[in-house]
C-alpha cells in the first residue's frame, strides 16, 4: 500500500510559513463582565459549576 507523501518532506510548509506575532488578548472590562455574569446567574437562573443546565 503506497504512503501519502514521504517522511523526508514532513513539516515543509510550516517551516516556509512566516512567523506572525500573537496579538495580546484583552479581557472584557468589569462593566461588561459583571453584566454577563448577572445575565447568566439571575436572568437565565444558571447554577454555579459546570453542570449549569
Amino acid at each position: 500500500m503506497p504512503t501519502h507523501g514521504s517522511l523526508s518532506k514532513a513539516g515543509k510548509v510550516r517551516s516556509q510559513t512566516p512567523k506572525i506575532q500573537a496579538q495580546e488578548k484583552k479581557s472584557p472590562g468589569p462593566k461588561f463582565r459583571n453584566k454577563r455574569n448577572y445575565e447568566k446567574r439571575v436572568m437565565l437562573q444558571r447554577k454555579p459549576g459546570q453542570n449549569w443546565v
